[in-house]
């Protein structure tokens, strides 16, 4: 069995804890396997026993995230209802998840500016997570064109609040897709 199908053991989930918060506090590319094996109380044999390599641990960390954001933002959905309703709720998710998780911007982005090989794992990782964010909105609405409104919007109030400081840029975007939102969602389009 390939090292990453394998169950993780506490000690791998705690490898991967800590690999995460490095990971995203300090970068992917400025964390050695060294400081992750040190401050989860392992050796770095555990840690490349159960990863393989650090680019499986990024892996796994971004994997992990994405499935954090994905049960995050289906949770926040699934708490309203009507379709228009749905779509704002998605900004509020966003701007619950910056404020809270994600003060460093998206750790999908920040991982493909520190690994710019367009060849390297991270970059599929990354363009799955916005494919999903993607199908989300075009879920919700029913219409690509729109749903690519939203997806740039949602983007873009990510790098607004992480880069650009403006910390209610969730809820900017949110307010500017309330106005892009067509009349018939409101009444029970999709």
């Amino acid at each position: 069995m390939p090292v990453q199908d394998r169950p993780l053991t506490p000690a791998g989930r705690r490898v991967l804890r800590v690999a995460s918060e490095l990971f995203y506090e300090r970068g992917v590319g400025s964390v050695g396997m060294e400081l992750i094996a040190a401050e989860a109380g392992v050796t770095k044999k555990t840690v490349y026993d159960r990863f393989g390599s650090k680019d499986a641990l990024i892996l796994a960390y971004l994997d992990a995230r994405d499935e954090r954001w994905r049960d995050f933002m289906t949770g926040r959905i699934a708490e309203v209802t009507g379709p228009r309703e749905r779509v704002l709720a998605t900004f509020d998710a966003l701007g619950e998840w910056l404020a809270t998780e994600s003060g460093r911007g998206c750790s999908m982005v920040n991982a493909c500016a520190e690994l710019p090989d367009p060849a390297h794992p991270v970059h599929q990782v990354a363009a799955k997570q916005k494919a999903w964010v993607r199908a989300l909105y075009a879920d919700l609405v029913d219409d690509g064109t729109l749903a690519d409104q939203l997806l740039i919007l949602h983007e873009g109030a990510v790098v607004a609040f992480s880069v650009g400081g403006i910390r209610d840029a969730a809820a900017k975007a949110r307010a500017a897709a309330g106005a892009l939102l067509p009349r018939a969602l409101s009444a029970g389009g999709p």
